[in-house]
């Protein structure tokens, strides 16, 4: 129902929200720059056991945790910040040339690269997934938008009339076309071989 430009490409609703999920990776990518310098602690955290001993060694209860603190290498973390470096970059660059593909793949990867933290990417993927559907299908990414067309096409299925899909509405931040549509040629009517009079040829 939407041309493929529109699906492939981002609104303005979507360009915003995919550069500032690139901007949560520029901020995860600042935090990790401490690691890099110098060796530091963490506290790994594990969930208390049911029965005694609690905690297993190297672990220690902690209140009602397990917990366990190392000292880190800074080699230790370098290839998660490279990776938060280069897909929160392509999410950034990929988003101001309204790529929408390219935002999705990038922010699936840091969420598989992230786990938990990078759930944020996961929901912005899923998110842009789930518009492109609605577009491709309804000509509108929003939910109230889809379900009306949807209801309206399934009406006219069960009255038996024909299903006219209607124009994908312009994308958010852009202009719509205010030129009117051109006219369609009509062919001239085919000539009647009851009614019209057969022609003399030309004298040369």
């Amino acid at each position: 129902m939407a041309p493929r430009e529109v699906i492939m490409g981002l609104d303005k609703v979507e360009r915003g929200v995919s550069l500032f999920a690139g901007a949560i990776a520029m901020i995860l990518a600042a935090v990790l720059i401490p690691h890099l310098l110098k060796n530091t602690f963490v506290t790994d955290t594990a969930k208390k056991a049911a029965t005694k001993p609690y905690c297993t060694k190297p672990y220690h209860l902690v209140v009602s945790m397990c917990q366990h603190t190392r000292l880190t290498h800074p080699s230790a973390w370098w290839p998660q910040f490279l990776e938060i470096i280069i897909f929160g970059a392509a999410i950034i660059i990929f988003a101001l040339f309204r790529r929408r593909v390219g935002v999705v793949v990038a922010g699936l990867v840091l969420w598989l690269a992230l786990s938990t933290v990078g759930l944020p990417f996961l929901f912005v993927a899923g998110w842009l997934m789930v518009r492109a559907f609605r577009l491709q299908k309804w000509g509108d990414p929003t939910f109230s938008g889809s379900n009306r067309e949807a209801r309206e096409q399934a009406k006219a299925r069960k009255e038996g009339r024909e299903v006219t899909p209607r124009a994908p509405r312009p994308a958010r931040g852009t202009k719509a076309s205010t030129e009117p549509p051109a006219p369609r040629a009509i062919a001239p009517p085919a000539p009647s071989k009851r009614y019209t009079p057969k022609q003399k040829p030309r004298k040369r």
